[in-house]
């Protein structure tokens, strides 16, 4: 070999990084690639397989609903299901994970009926149902590919489907097991409803958004006011003041509401106008706020008298008559009623009660026996019940009716006046405002005693059960405990009808001859036997006389089942997905009636998780989820719900088509999905940058690990250096870490501790220390074999803690590892990396901290020696660390470490040399914390450099004197 000057010369002999593992992923062509071979290997039957005796996990899927692609919500919701069984899987478990889909239900049918269009008219009921099938299996289609691309593994061949016959079934024989419960009735009550859709809305198909009303303050007289309000109005004519947002429902006014217990006022106005003349009950919590929105001067008021509620109307039922008001623009009277519910937050603490347009408002009603007065039709028009508006939309009317009252003298506010409400109840399908409508439906009563199955009542109600059984449940996060708590505590009964067609059929018979409510276990029974063969249309092309058992009589009158008529309403939809786990843990997996994990937005805590759970503690009196995770929502950098109407959407299959999903699903690890989550094109740079350098960390892994033979070229533990075992016991760090993350679902920890590692205990320390040696040492030099032995494990363990967040890279690196003997073909098929006791050191890491912050200091005092590029160098300049000569000066303490590790402290400061000195060193600053414990002083070295390696101060080889001591020896 030539002992020329030119490093060139030596080239070949130096163990340079090689490796075919490229350093861009190229994700976006290469996905599809590694989707193919998986499909074609069947590698998740192969996991199945490989786990068929372990224990189980089941995490049961919420089923999304079949309309439309993805959205980012979906992507978020899907890969953290992801994560979890990928981890459950590779921590020994059979987790197997069975998709689902929400097939039935209102935007489908609309849907349809807009691809129908005049067609629909010709249809059948069965051949409607039946284009609604078809549009939900194209869509579910659709999504499955594109989950799938995600990089999902999971039973996509079999998913379940909320519409198949079997699941149809199950969902009937459930709704049969609520009517031998006993639970299950026919009520006139006030529901949401959605006049746009023409049905009613569960609690969980109400959103809130924002919406400007009018804010209208209303006078009632009180004609002949008791002596409390006569005698100190003296003469003046006496009001009660409401206040409502909804001039639409003062057509059906029949009461208004105090406070028993709340102080009012009776007050004189003398003002001008509007204002002149009169006496007004007002809260006296709520006078100077109601005075102030009618732009009445505190000047012109006199308090003729204060008293409490009480005094005015009772407090129950049984008390004395109450005075009557009349009604400002109809001819009849509205009383006035004691009612706990009115409070000071708002109004004028006389709270307008339409008993069918509210649902205090007809509890209060009930107790006092009024009427249910709903002049309002299924679309949202006044009926003949208000002949004057007979055919106007409630809102159109609004502006009509503040008008009608500002005539009669009735209004005290001006007429334009109008308030923003933040959170004003929208279906969440076709994004209108909904009412609150008193109609006929079915319901589940929450505090109805449930019947056992010989029919004897149990003692509990459903609503008992619920709240039992959400105390066992662990909710992540834990607050997700209380707000579902509340919820159940307060929700009204569950009401099951909708008035439409896609969907499961209520199995409730009317017998025409005595009109009895036949409400059966044993007709939904059978039902749910025939549609296991035929699905549900079943219900809508056969008699009553071929859906009933065979010789089946009216339990009323004994008439035969050719006198029945059958129920026109279809079931909630989230009845039909609250009976999944019966459906599908029970029945289609075969895994009993409970799941480990629910996993959902937080939205499904008045949803799914709210629905499973009374449809699980209903029938079976238990919960169906051990654990229940909820997840926030997808928001924009500015706050706003990131969603296919705004500004700056990204389809996600084109942030993929650029992109690659892994992109995507390390987005999903990288946040804390506990709250709502952003996304924006910054925080995707951010990912992107930290996919880079825990990508580019595994590359030079690989590529100095490429004459690495695990199986016959690893050293013990004894035989590696303190460096090498100092990165162990940082790997079983980074493992427990992990480990414990990903049990307590806490993603982003395991996101923010792999770049950590990878930049910070990697790439900034060991592998830049380590390069040296493991390019110029001899190819089978011990403390080289040492390192790799260390980088190898490293190795293995990163890419197994990866597997479940990047599936595709974690993939690609398997594939260009040397394996141990035995190794599975794919990572997916291997085991979570296990902390190894023999590498925790606790005192070698100790040492390193310190090691490591004087490390710091010699850089910190080196950064000012550095000679600009480009510029002239100067006396006692440098260019790099390497070119250093080092006296550290250190107290007895420190010294005795720095001793200890004298021999490699120039390869872990990378310079030339480094010498200890005893002595007393100036303040300075190491880990963040004041210590007078060591003194740095840096010169040129004047040792020769090595043309090889590069190196300074490795002394003179005497075979190739122009060499160093250790390249010599290598070459």
């Amino acid at each position: 070999m030539s002992g020329g000057n030119d490093p060139t010369d030596y080239k070949a002999s130096l163990n340079l990084p090689q490796t075919d593992f490229p350093m861009r992923g190229n994700l976006a062509n290469n996905e599809p690639i590694f989707l193919k071979r998986w499909a074609e290997a069947d590698i998740y039957g192969a996991i199945q397989s490989l786990r068929a005796d372990a224990p189980p996990f089941i995490l049961h899927d919420g089923p999304p609903y079949a309309n439309g692609g993805i959205h980012h919500g979906h992507i978020l919701n899907k890969v953290l299901k992801d994560f979890v069984v990928r981890y459950q899987t590779m921590s020994g478990r059979r987790v197997p994970y069975v998709p689902g889909w929400d097939c039935h239900g209102l935007p489908i049918e609309h849907q349809v009926d807009k691809e129908l269009g005049d067609k629909k008219r010709q249809m059948t009921q069965v051949e409607i149902r039946q284009a609604c099938r078809a549009y939900a299996d194209r869509h579910v289609g659709l999504q499955r590919d594109e989950f799938q691309r995600l990089g999902i593994f999971g039973q996509w061949d079999d998913p379940y489907t909320t519409m198949s016959y079997a699941y149809e079934a199950r969902t009937v024989r459930l709704l049969g097991e609520f009517f031998r419960a006993g639970i299950v009735y026919k009520g006139l009550k006030p529901v949401h409803w959605s006049w746009a859709a023409q049905t009613a809305l569960a609690d969980a198909e109400v959103e809130y958004e924002a919406h400007t009303s009018p804010s209208i303050y209303v006078k009632f007289a009180l004609p002949d006011p008791p002596a409390l309000l006569a005698d100190a109005a003296a003469g003046r004519p006496v009001h009660a003041l409401i206040w409502t947002t909804t001039p639409w429902t003062l057509p059906a006014n029949l009461a208004i509401a105090l406070h028993p217990d709340f102080d009012y006022a009776l007050v004189a106005v003398n003002g001008e106008g509007r204002h002149k003349g009169g006496a007004l009950i007002i809260a006296q919590g709520l006078l100077k706020s109601a005075l102030a929105k009618c732009k009445i001067d505190e000047a012109d008021v006199e308090v003729l008298a204060t008293f409490q509620g009480h005094q005015l109307v009772g407090r129950n039922p049984d008390d004395a008559p109450r005075p009557l008001a009349r009604h400002p623009f109809i001819d009849r009277d509205s009383v006035l009623l004691p009612a706990d519910y009115v409070t000071l937050e708002q109004g004028t603490g006389c709270v307008h009660t339409a008993p069918g347009h509210g649902q205090e408002d007809f509890g209060l009603g009930q107790l006092f026996g009024l009427d249910v007065l709903t002049p309002v039709d299924h679309a949202g028009l006044f009926t003949a019940r208000y002949a004057p508006m007979e055919g106007t939309h409630v809102f159109r009317a609004n502006p009509a009716i503040v008008a009608m009252l500002d005539e009669a003298g009735a209004l005290l506010s001006h007429p334009g006046l109008s308030v923003n409400i933040e959170r004003y109840p929208h279906c969440w399908r076709t994004k209108t405002p909904v009412i609150f409508r008193a109609t006929e439906q079915w319901f589940i009563g929450l505090d109805l005693p449930i019947k056992d199955q010989d029919g004897a009542s149990t003692g509990e109600t459903l609503r008992d059960r619920a709240l039992r059984e959400i105390d066992k449940v662990q909710w992540v996060p834990s607050w997700g405990k209380d707000r579902i708590l509340g919820m159940m505590e307060h929700r009204p009964d569950w009401c099951i009808s909708r008035q439409r067609l896609w969907g499961v059929p209520i199995t409730v018979m009317y017998c025409d001859k005595c009109e009895t409510d036949i409400v059966d276990h044993r007709v939904a029974f059978h039902v749910s036997e025939l549609a296991e063969a035929h699905g549900s249309d079943v219900w809508f092309d056969r008699t009553p006389d071929q859906l009933t058992p065979e010789g089946y009589t009216c339990p009323g009158c004994g008439a035969s089942s050719e006198s029945f008529r059958k129920e026109a309403d279809i079931l909630d939809v989230w009845f039909d997905s609250g009976v999944s786990w019966s459906a599908v843990l029970d029945r289609k997996m075969n895994q009993g009636q409970v799941a480990q994990l629910y996993l959902e937005g937080s939205d499904q805590l008045r949803g799914w998780f709210n629905s499973s759970l009374l449809a699980s503690a209903g029938t079976r009196n238990q919960s169906p989820y051990e654990v229940c995770l909820t997840h926030g929502f997808v928001m924009d950098e500015f706050g706003r719900k990131y969603s296919k109407s705004s500004k700056n959407y990204v389809p996600p299959e084109k942030m993929i088509n650029v992109d690659g999903a892994e992109t995507l699903r390390l987005w999903v690890a990288a946040v804390d999905y506990r709250g709502d989550i952003t996304l924006s094109p910054q925080i995707l740079t951010t990912v992107k940058d930290a996919y880079k350098k825990v990508r580019n960390t595994c590359r030079f892994l690989l590529s100095v690990l490429g004459d690495f033979n695990p199986d016959t070229d690893a050293l013990p533990l004894e035989q590696l250096g303190a460096l090498d075992r100092w990165a162990l016991s940082r790997t079983n760090t980074l493992v427990r870490r992990a480990l414990q993350a990903y049990a307590q679902y806490e993603f982003h920890t395991i996101y923010h501790d792999l770049v950590r590692f990878s930049t910070v205990d990697l790439s900034n320390t060991y592998l830049n220390v380590l390069k040296d040696s493991l390019y110029a040492d001899r190819t089978d030099a011990p403390s080289r074999r040492a390192s790799q032995t260390a980088l190898y494990e490293i190795l293995s363990a990163l890419v197994r803690i990866i597997a479940p967040v990047l599936v595709f890279t974690a993939e690609e690196i398997w594939d260009h590892m040397r394996h141990r003997q035995g190794d599975p073909a794919s990572v997916h098929l291997t085991d979570m990396p296990q902390p190894v006791e023999a590498w925790d050191d606790e005192a070698l890491e100790d040492e390193f901290k310190t090691l490591l912050a004087v490390r710091a200091e010699f850089l910190r005092h080196l950064e000012p020696l550095k000679a600009s590029r480009g510029g002239e160098r100067q006396d006692g300049q440098i260019s790099t660390s390497e070119e250093a000569d080092v006296v550290l000066t250190a107290g007895p303490d420190l010294h005795g470490l720095l001793s200890r590790h004298e021999g490699s402290l120039s390869e872990l400061f990378i310079t030339a040399s480094v010498r200890l000195e005893q002595g007393q060193p100036p303040s300075s600053t190491l880990g963040g914390q004041q210590a007078a414990n060591v003194g740095v002083k840096i010169t040129p070295t004047s040792a020769p450099r090595c043309p090889r390696c590069r190196r300074f101060g490795h002394g003179v080889g005497e075979r190739h004197p122009e060499l160093c001591v250790r390249c010599a020896g290598a070459i």
